[in-house]
């Protein structure tokens, strides 16, 4: 009897093994049976990833301009070429701003550039002549760029001068260094956040909603029957959406390297890494939803809320943070994706910085726990 012991608890080992075999194995027949699984792993991050790469740019260069040049002097005319070979400016010139009133109104330039009459002979007497510049104010961001880029070409311009005219020392000119992105390429940024609104999709949405129509059909129901465990039947269900979501991060990166030319400087193990770990609060959040809903409409719209339309406005992905209210602030510190897009954004473009993964790396684990217990806790009510 002694000696049976052993070999009974090998065969309980062994017989809980395959069990667990079987279930994976059926899991993954049926992501691969089911062509909504394909269709959310595989085209919609395409869709996203061309959305984000080529429809989606901050860049300012060649914005609509109209130049009005109240008066025609050497002077104002050396102002004028200075806007004219700006990279950030595409320049429409006139005599009279009124001339561009009806443009900008119609948003078809974003803003007017007025060189006064009185421009040379202010300058000459050594007053201080203005430039002034007219924005649509109902679009602030532009606005602010246009009145920016205006100030730094007429700094320029007047440094030109002052050089020229100068009798003393040499001119200063200020040297700018950009890290990492010198190009200031939105693309650069953009798309390895877009990753992580894509493993946001594919890790939430998708297991949401395949799970809740299990619980419609009342499968989950017969599983749970079985003498499958709850921590097996969850592990069971998630380990194949783990394997997808990894397989469409990879695509997406290799995407993202050899079709958008973003640099990649990190490491594969670091990618990995991140990527692996947060795929757990965003599988345990699908899973959530799936036991608290169990209807596939309610168990969608839930995702959508609470996972993708945070990841897209909480996370830093197109908005700073620390611009938001300090409610939405603290908010931003529960959101998953807030980790994940800054330590995506440096594996590309920086490289390796092991003590800020790290801590992406622990807060994503402690909130993907946390989701984990409450789905785990929420399918045994739910069965009981």
């Amino acid at each position: 009897m002694t000696a049976l012991l052993p070999a009974t608890g090998a065969l309980s080992r062994s017989s809980r093994t395959r069990r667990f075999a079987a279930l994976v194995r059926k899991e993954s027949f049926q992501v691969i049976r089911d062509p909504s699984s394909i269709l959310i792993a595989f085209v919609l991050p395409l869709i996203l990833l061309f959305l984000f790469g080529y429809g989606v740019s901050l860049d300012t260069t060649r914005t609509r301009v109209g130049l009005a040049i109240e008066e025609t002097t050497p002077l104002t005319n050396d102002l004028a070429a200075s806007f004219q070979a700006s990279r950030y400016f595409s320049v429409t010139t006139g005599r009279d701003r009124r001339l561009f009133e009806e443009d900008l109104v119609l948003s078809h330039i974003r803003g007017i550039i007025v060189i006064p009459a009185d421009f040379s002979r202010n300058y000459a007497a050594g007053n201080r002549p203005q430039v002034q510049v007219i924005v649509d104010g109902s679009d602030p961001n532009t606005a602010n760029f246009v009145q920016n880029y205006v100030q730094g070409a007429v700094a320029n311009w007047q440094l030109q001068q002052q050089s020229e005219l100068a009798a003393g020392g040499p001119p200063i000119s200020v040297e700018q260094r950009f890290w990492f992105n010198p190009e200031l390429t939105s693309r650069s940024f953009l798309v390895p956040g877009s990753i992580a609104i894509v493993m946001t999709l594919v890790g939430t949405l998708l297991t949401s909603l395949v799970v809740a129509r299990e619980w419609e059909r009342g499968t989950m129901e017969a599983m749970m029957a079985t003498p499958v465990t709850a921590a097996e039947l969850l592990a069971g269900k998630i380990l194949p959406y783990f394997v997808l979501g990894l397989t469409s991060m990879t695509l997406c990166v290799l995407l993202a390297i050899f079709l958008f030319g973003v640099p990649f400087r990190g490491s594969v193990l670091a990618l990995y890494a991140l990527s692996a770990v947060f795929l757990m609060p965003a599988l345990g959040q699908g899973l959530l939803i799936s036991a608290i809903t169990k209807n596939q409409f309610l168990a969608s719209q839930l995702a959508l809320i609470t996972a993708f339309l945070p990841a897209f406005l909480l996370s830093g992905f197109l908005f700073e943070i620390n611009s938001m209210p300090t409610v939405i602030q603290w908010i931003t510190f529960i959101v998953p994706a807030r980790y994940l897009i800054p330590s995506l954004q440096t594996v590309f473009l920086a490289g390796d910085i092991w003590p800020m993964f790290l801590h992406a790396i622990l807060v994503m684990f402690l909130i993907g726990s946390v989701l984990f217990l409450l789905a785990a806790r929420s399918t045994r009510k739910r069965i009981a």
